[in-house]
This record gives C-alpha cells, structure tokens and sequence, in this order.
C-alpha cells in the first residue's frame, strides 16, 4: 500500500503548496501523524512549504531532519560526478523520517545540472527519488497564464514522461488554470483547479517588507489584506477614482493629498475596496490630510517608500504571495481550491493508506470538515456582523462546509466585511427587521407560547431578536441549523430552542457535550453546560444522548458514569443516583459499554484501572465521561482546557428535534468553524 506521495513540478512555479496543503489534509485525516520531506533546500532561509506544512500538522520532527540536503551541497556533488552519492544520502536521510511515520507528503525539488527547473533532468531527478522513496508521484502542471491546449498538452506529457521514467503516478494536477477546462483522457485521474487571487495575491505586509516601506498608518488586519491589482495615482482625482477596483494598492506620489483622501473616502463609501496606498518619493503627507485619513477609520495601511512611482510599480508586480503560517486565510483559500476540484474521495482511496484505528484531534477536525461537505446543509448565524463570525462564514463558505445566512442589516455586514477585507458573497444575508417571514414567525411563535400568554403583537416584538428568530427560521426549515454564543449568552441562545423547538420524544431532557481535543485523543463530556443537577434517570438520558453524539462523530463510545467512589468503594445519595443511572443505561441499551460509578483517574489511566476495576471492558479506556453535575463537570471542562492545553469544541446540544448549538464568548475563528460543521452534521442526521 502506498505510505507516501511524491509531487513534482513540471515547470517553474505551479502552486506544489496548494497540492501539498491538500494532499496533507487527505492523509491526516487517515492516519494519527504524516510527515514531510524536501530531497533540497536552500540552506539559507527556512523552506517556506515545510515550514507551512509543519505548522498546520502535528508532524514531530526536528526542521533539520525533513530534508535530504542543500543545493549548494548537491551542486557539488553532482559537479565531482558523485550523482550517485547524491541519491544516496537523500534516500537514506527520507528512509530515516518515513521510518517515524504512517504516511509521508514529499515536495519535490527544482533541480537539474542545468538551473532550469523546466529542463526534463528536473523531472528525471524526482523520478528517480520517487522510485527510490517507494511513492506514488503526483506531477503539478503550471497553468497561468497557459492556453487550455497548451496545459492539456503538458498533462499529458508530465504522465508520458514520469511513465517512461519508471514512476507511479497517482494523478495529475493541473493548477492555476484560467477559467473551467477539461483535462485529456489519461489512464489516472487529471484534475484543472483554478487560479484562486486570495492565493496567490500578496499581502499589503509582504509588499511592504519587499519595498522596504515604513508604515505609516495601520494595524496587522490591514496589513494582512490581499492585493489583487496595483493602481498609479497620477491624474486628477475623477479620473484615479474611475480606474480603483477592489482589492487595488493604490501607489501615488507622497505629495497627492488630495488622492490619499479621495481613495479612504471612495472605500468607507462602499464604492471600492481598497486594499491600501503605498506614497512614493519619500515625501510625506500633509498632517492635515492624514488627520482627515485618520478620521475616516478606513482601517486601511499608508505606507511609505523612497522611489518613485514607476520603479515601486515595477518591484510590486514582481511579488507574489503564498500560503503560509502568517495568512491563514490562504490556507484554506488553496485547501477550499484543491477540495472543490479535487475528487478527494477516489484520491484519497487510491493513496490507500490504513486508517488508523485511533481518533486524533487532527483527524476529527478533518472529519467534521469532510462529513458536513459530504451532506451540505444551510446553518443561520445571527451574530451575522460579529467580526470571528464573519472570518469563519469566509473560510466556512470556501471550504464549502456549508451554506450560510448571516442575521443583520445588509448595509452593516457589508461594510464591515468591506473593512475586514473578506468575502462571504455566497452567504445569505436577512435581516429580521424587515424580512418578509417575521410576521409568519411571529405568528407562529404566538401559537407554540399562547399558553404562556404570548400574544401576535409581543411575538412581533420577539422576533426582531436575532435569535428567536434564528430559531424560528430552523423550525420553519429555512435553516437546518443555529449556531450563536459568540456574543449572547448560552441561556440567550438555547432559551429559544427549549421554547420553539422542544426536545425529541425520547428524551426526557436536552443536554450538551464538549469535544475535548487533546494532544492524542478525543474525549467527549457530558453534561457541562445545561443541567444544574439531573436526577437519575436524567443522568441516564445524558449518557445514551452523549454516546449517540460520540458515535455519530466517529468515536467508540464507552461510558464512565463518574463520581467519587469506584465500585462499591464509596456510600452516599450521589453515588447512589449514579450507580441507579449507570443500571438505567444497561437496561436501556445493553448494547452500549457502560461502567459506573467510577472514578475519573480509574476511567481513564489503565494502570489505575488495572487496579480499581480490573476485568473492566471501560475502565481505563472511556471516551465518555458523563459528570453527576454540572457543578463538577464545568469546572472539570475548565480545568483540563487551561491546564492540559485541549481545545474545547462545545458545548453541542443534543436532545433537541434540530440542532441549535451554543459558543464560547471567547470563542476563536476555529472554534466557530468546529461548531457549524457539527451542526451541519446533525442536521443530516435530522429528518427535513
């Protein structure tokens, strides 16, 4: 079975680290840890695409061991006649690495006897390494600015030619391509992604650091904004006006006051989205004009630079961007790319490697990812202009995890998506104020609370609440699903869920669970946010719901029904409310592997089992902690997400007829994203 894949470029350039970005998310989602290797670096600087991959994965090697050797070195060996040497000392440097781990993504390197990374020798070298490796290769087609002949006809010959070389080859990607094309029959898969700007743009912080330029006004957010175009400022302020387009740098001489203000007033109009202004010369703008900047909060970069107009176009137009650790959005702009193109499915049976049987956090995130594109539902969001919120419906709707509906005034999350410098044109926008379905939710909502006293006139007024009517939208099946929190409060969120849309018939009380993703595994807890102290039988509905949930998210539930004493080696009304739940579970679902009550060190340290509760199929081995109250299972969640470092994905409701889930106030742009590919998950699951 193939452990690892080789890509290679045919050509300078190409995008390898969009195809290594996706090439790595398919292997990590099989396998606890991959590995990655370059057979040549430079030597001088850190290599860009190990330095990305090594960031976004748990790929424990030292730097110094993910590569063969350095140019330099390998010029002179190859120079003395020593090829041979060369090879040599990669391979056995690779075996070394792919010894540590179950898979490997090797990103080949531009090198031939030549200097041109284009001359067939390039392509014969990582042939022959490829063979050597045992890989699979993938060849990488370079399809900017390219004709669709002219990339159909290098598909074709990278896959002639890396045949003939005696390589394995997996697929071939062409990339950067212009506009939809169809690649040429070959006896593997071929696949065209497009060039994706976000990509391969560079950032307002890379053409400074490129210009040499001193900043003369922003923040990091308005540094991170991409540059798709480069406009001069040189003519009058109508006639730059005309010609500024969204995401354009604009560069004009120090001195043009007048255009530095034109352009920040044409972006805060909505007019254009700027993506910064660079002031050549040296010269500096009148104080006047920068405290009218200033005063527009443009959130936009002025930076400064000593050449004139025409040499700072020139240098910018030579600069191009990358993914990278420093800008996540281009990571998932490429991840977003390669999986819309990609048939990953069939790639990633044909890498045929061994899942492994063990759940990592790694790998469950990859999965939550993969299963809501699998079945893609609509999740509302009605914090629709809470910037986290924003920056996870981009990478959200990129990835195509799923569709969206942003709750706000239109006006108001275009601006700030404007001033963030995002997009989520895809998403939905509404706004309860003035949607045509608030009088159909009002009504609605009256009938289900009437024997509350609620009345059509205060249900008019309740809907204007973002999350009432939110709620009301998933009841209605305009929405699959809610996610709030990030800037309400749980009862805020989940009060409208308990009103409208009630819990499943089965189950006589609705509770939550948090994923805890730590360094090696995923635990799940239960209940850490929603019942203050549940009865019995309450405890016993909480541990089936909480093992439903960890099965459905590809986890082998085995429950500890937690408490102070283990066995019979404690007395008292609470542990007797939990061994009474732990015999309601058995007799509920004998299926289920269940032990209670059990103390948290015996349900999860073997050896502590070994001596506790021998013989036990759970002890030692939970993946289910099921807490007596909420009192100790909050505090347990805290304890072990601040002292163990776990990233804490929760708390996902259960028990309800369609799935509302709650945020963390401190919630990050990943942890919303996390959320929402849940959600999207149980809503599959729910009939429509």
């Amino acid at each position: 079975m193939a452990r690892s894949v080789y890509l290679t470029g045919v050509g300078a350039g190409g995008g390898k680290s969009t195809i290594a970005l996706g090439l790595a998310e398919l292997l990590s989602r099989q396998v606890e840890r991959i590995g990655a290797f370059r057979p040549l670096v430079s030597g001088t600087t850190p290599d860009p695409i190990l330095t990305l991959l090594g960031d976004r994965y748990p790929i424990d090697l030292p730097m110094a061991d993910r590569y063969g050797t350095t140019y330099a070195e390998a010029a002179t060996l190859v120079g003395e006649g020593r090829r041979e040497e060369l090879i040599g000392r990669i391979v056995e440097r690779y075996r070394a690495v792919e010894r540590r781990c179950p898979a490997m993504v090797v990103v080949g390197s531009d090198f031939d006897d030549t200097g041109d990374p284009g001359n067939p020798r390039a392509l014969a070298f990582n042939a022959r390494l490829a063979t050597e490796f045992g890989s699979v290769v993938v060849p990488v087609v370079d399809g900017f600015g390219q004709e669709p002949e002219a990339v159909a006809a290098a598909a074709r010959g990278a896959y002639h030619d890396l045949a003939d070389l005696g390589a394995t080859v997996l697929a071939v990607i062409a990339n950067r391509v212009s506009g939809p094309m169809t690649l040429p029959e070959l006896p593997v898969p071929a696949y065209a992604i497009p060039e994706v700007p976000t990509v391969s743009a560079p950032t307002v912080a890379e053409v400074a650091a490129a210009l040499g330029a001193t900043l003369l006004a922003g923040d990091d957010a308005a540094l991170g904004r991409d540059v798709l175009d480069y406009v001069v400022g040189a003519a009058h302020v109508p006639t730059v006006l005309e010609h500024l387009t969204d995401g354009c740098l604009v560069i004009t001489p120090g001195d043009r006051d007048d255009l530095l203000v034109a352009a920040s007033a044409a972006h805060v109009a909505g007019q254009v989205s700027v993506a910064g202004l660079v002031l050549t010369l040296g010269a500096r703008p009148d104080p006047r004009a920068m405290r009218v900047f200033d005063g527009l909060n443009t959130g936009l970069a002025v930076l400064s630079v000593p050449t004139d107009s025409y040499d700072t176009i020139s240098a910018s137009s030579r600069i191009h961007g990358r993914p990278s650790p420093a800008h996540p959005r281009k990571v998932e702009a490429a991840l977003g790319a390669f999986e819309s193109h990609v048939d990953t499915v069939d790639l990633a049976r044909r890498l045929a490697v061994s899942r492994s049987a063990r759940v990592t956090p790694l790998m469950f995130e990859y999965d939550l990812i993969d299963r809501a594109r699998a079945r893609r539902r609509r999740v509302v969001l009605p914090e629709g202009s809470e910037e986290r919120i924003l920056r996870a419906a981009e990478v959200l709707l990129r990835r195509g995890v799923a569709d969206l509906t942003l709750l706000g005034r239109p006006d108001d999350i275009a601006r700030r998506t404007r001033e963030l410098g995002i997009d989520v044109g895809d998403a939905q926008v509404v706004d309860p104020i003035t949607s045509e379905w608030r009088d159909e939710f009002a009504a609605g909502y009256a009938k289900l609370r009437a024997h509350r006293g609620m009345t059509v006139e205060l249900a008019h007024d309740v809907m204007a609440q973002p999350n009432y009517f939110g709620t009301m939208m998933v009841q209605a099946g305009h929405a699959d699903g809610m996610v709030s929190g990030a800037t309400h409060t749980t009862a805020a969120t989940i009060r409208p869920a308990f009103e409208i849309i009630r819990t499943l018939p089965e189950v006589s009380v609705a509770s939550s669970v948090f994923f805890m993703l730590l360094a090696d595994r995923v635990l799940v807890y239960g209940d850490c946010a929603v019942n203050p102290d549940p009865d019995a039988a309450q405890l016993a509905d909480i541990a089936i719901s909480s093992a439903e949930t960890t099965a459905r998210f590809g986890i082998e539930p085995r429950v500890a029904m937690l408490s102070y004493s283990t066995g019979g080696s404690g007395a008292g009304a609470d542990v007797d409310k939990v061994a009474a739940a732990t015999e309601l579970v058995r007799l509920r679902r004998p299926d289920l592997l269940v032990e209670g009550p059990i103390q948290y060190d015996a349900a999860i340290d073997p050896l502590v089992a070994a001596t506790k509760l021998p013989g036990s199929p759970v002890a030692g081995r939970a993946t289910v902690f099921v807490f007596p109250d909420l009192n100790t299972g909050n505090n347990t969640y805290k304890a072990v997400q601040r002292s163990a470092g776990a990233v804490a994905v929760g708390p996902v409701m259960q028990g309800l007829r369609r799935p509302v889930n709650d945020l963390s106030r401190g919630a990050t742009v990943a942890d919303i994203v996390n959320t929402v590919a849940i959600t999207a998950i149980q809503a599959a699951g729910e009939p429509s």
